[in-house]
């Protein structure tokens, strides 16, 4: 799994086939949504035919109603056939009004294409934005514990919106653009070929520099939206941590930081900025030079009698048809690049394994508590040695384990084992029995409780808080399970009560109450197996043993693991295991490991000291 968080990390290598795979990418997420997008082109086509008329109305008042030429009108002859009068006002009355009235088409048409284009776009993003969600709630634990937050959040929103943007306006712009081209080129060869091939002469001119340009432009977009992640991951880890930030009067600092990250983002969107310029300057000197030319030229053939006036207005107009729009493929291929790049970086999301379909059992056994390690081993990917080896052990349905060790020794790892938020490599681990990689991932975990070493709070009042495994029960079991949590009292000062909000994180609970708070939350319905990793770390000790007295009351059934430094809460388990580097030292109760005189008689012998130095002061003052 660090694999995956690593390469995303490396997004900005970017392999030679992305575009390729990108642009496969962007079709295959419109998913079922064609038809709107179908619908989209065809109204398109109709506007642009409609457009590419427009100019002949021109030519027909000028040679044909004002009688300029006598070459005839270019005009289709079921709109001459509309055009009539026996007077040229007539005549310029009916053509005004018709003309008039396919523009007011072309505007409807216009509008039920934007409607049929946002409509498509919407469809793709929102379901986009839900399959991005799905996958990150369904992405392990390990992924999770190393992304950075604010580098997903931009990848969830700016780089779906930058996809939302091209499929929605962007496709239909190339689509346009080709469209419009392609039937002005027919119209204009139907007028003179030899001033349509002049009329073209800018075209493998500007897609040589738009071609240029896209490859300048590619990776400058890839180096923006990472120093933007950088940027917005400063951002949002700040504005989590705002109190320790405050607390360490480190705010100066912090913007400093922030000012570094905000000049390299700068930066690197201005030499973009540089580049679009450029191009756009070249592009439209290059537009105005091919415009004259043609108007040149034009003259030259009109007053030779080659062609008439109304057919010379009609290119001028025609040419702006071909000319303006290839000066867009800057902006399309700049376009492009940023939707590739942000297509790229999603695909890292959506291309991760899903922990639910890889290496998931599909068995719901009725689970008791019975629980069985059996040599189990466990490395991290990029480590060189077991974190935990061979590891064998045996728990009883309705037992208390304490766990005791260093900090780092394999204690909170050894657990999530169990619940499988890591995967053991070696050994098995058995359920009632059954092992625990046969166990569908889903059944398992409704049937363990487990509070982490840092609880997390979400952004809701305190009864929503403890009611999130299931809304269904809030009201008095919540208040229930926050007696048994001994945060009942807390609660009920405050302001609001059980209304009261959190805050994001829980920021403005102590650290006792966010712990007590998750203690609740877990109990608030009755799990076989029940895990606290260090969750009683932050109370006292007299609320420590209030906690785990009414535990012990109300889920005497359930077995309970208990990972501590605090001596004195490990001593009333049944039995306790002390870990270290990686294997259990020691197991037994604590009458049992004291006569040892190991390890764990060590780790009391200190903290009995230091409890009666403390008590000894405290008496002495």
């Amino acid at each position: 799994m660090r694999k995956e968080v690593k390469d995303m990390e490396q997004a900005s290598q970017l392999p030679k086939n992305r575009i390729g795979r990108s642009v496969r990418l962007m079709f295959r997420w419109m998913g079922k949504n064609w038809p709107l997008m179908i619908l989209s082109f065809v109204f398109l086509y109709l506007i642009t035919y409609l457009r590419t008329i427009v100019p002949l109305f021109g030519q027909h008042i000028i040679d044909v109603i004002l009688k300029f030429s006598d070459k005839g009108s270019k005009l289709p002859a079921y709109l001459q056939d509309l055009i009539t009068g026996d007077t040229v006002p007539k005549q310029l009355l009916m053509a005004a009004i018709l003309l008039v009235s396919l523009e007011f088409i072309r505007s409807v048409m216009i509008f039920f294409r934007r409607m049929a284009t946002a409509l498509f776009s919407e469809k793709v993003a929102y379901r986009l934005r839900n399959n991005l969600y799905r996958q990150l709630q369904n992405m392990g634990y390990t992924f999770h514990s190393h992304a950075e937050t604010g580098d997903i959040i931009q990848r969830c929103t700016t780089d779906v919106e930058a996809y939302r943007f091209f499929i929605g306006d962007q496709i239909v712009e190339i689509a346009r653009l080709t469209m419009l081209v392609g039937m002005t080129i027919w119209r204009m060869s139907q007028l003179n070929t030899t001033l349509t091939w002049i009329s073209l002469v800018i075209t493998p001119i500007i897609l040589t520099i738009a071609i240029i340009y896209f490859r300048k432009v590619e990776r400058m977009f890839q180096t923006i939206e990472a120093n933007e992640a950088k940027m917005t991951t400063h951002v949002q880890e700040n504005v989590s941590g705002a109190r320790v930030v405050k607390a360490f009067a480190n705010e100066a600092y912090e913007v400093e930081k922030f000012r570094r990250l905000n000049r390299t983002f700068t930066d690197s969107d201005f030499n973009f900025v540089k580049k679009m310029s450029l191009f756009w300057s070249s592009t439209d000197l290059i537009c105005f030079m091919q415009f004259c030319l043609i108007g040149v030229v034009g003259v030259v053939y009109a007053s030779k009698g080659i062609i008439s006036i109304g057919v010379y207005t009609a290119f001028l107009a025609y040419a702006g048809n071909i000319i303006w729009p290839m000066r867009q493929l800057g902006r399309l291929m700049g376009d492009f690049s940023k939707a590739t790049v942000a297509v790229y970086r999603l695909d890292h999301i959506l291309d991760q394994k899903d922990e639910y379909v890889e290496a998931n059992g599909n068995q719901t056994p009725d689970i008791f508590g019975n629980v069985r390690f059996e040599n189990v081993s466990f490395r991290f990917a990029d480590s060189t040695y077991h974190q935990l080896g061979n590891i064998s052990f045996d728990v009883n349905k309705g037992e208390t384990i304490a766990i005791i060790g260093k900090t780092g020794s394999g204690k909170s790892t050894l657990m999530n084992l169990l619940v499988r938020l890591l995967e053991y490599q070696e050994g098995t681990i058995y359920v009632d029995g059954t092992p625990i990689t046969d166990i569908e991932k889903h059944h398992l975990r409704k049937n363990i409780g487990i509070i982490l070493q840092e609880p997390f709070l979400f952004s809701k009042t305190v009864e929503e808080n403890i009611g999130i495994a299931d809304s269904e029960l809030l009201g008095d079991r919540v208040r229930e399970v926050a007696k048994i949590a001994a945060i009942h009292d807390d609660i009920v000062h405050f302001e609001q009560g059980y209304n009261t909000l959190v805050g994001e994180r829980g920021v403005t609970l102590s650290g006792g109450q966010k712990q007590r708070v998750a203690i609740a939350r877990m109990l608030l319905k009755p799990k076989p197996i029940l895990i606290f990793d260090d969750s009683l770390s932050a109370v006292d000790t007299e609320t420590d043993i209030q906690i785990r007295s009414a535990l012990k009351k109300e889920w005497k059934h359930s077995t309970v693991f208990i990972i501590t430094h605090r001596i004195t809460t490990a001593k009333e388990a049944d039995r306790i295991f002390v870990i270290d580097k990686g294997t259990i030292r020691e197991s037994g109760s604590h009458d049992t490991l004291i006569r040892q005189n190991g390890l764990y008689k060590t780790i009391w012998d200190i903290q009995s000291k230091i409890d009666f130095q403390v008590e000894g002061g405290e008496d002495h003052e």
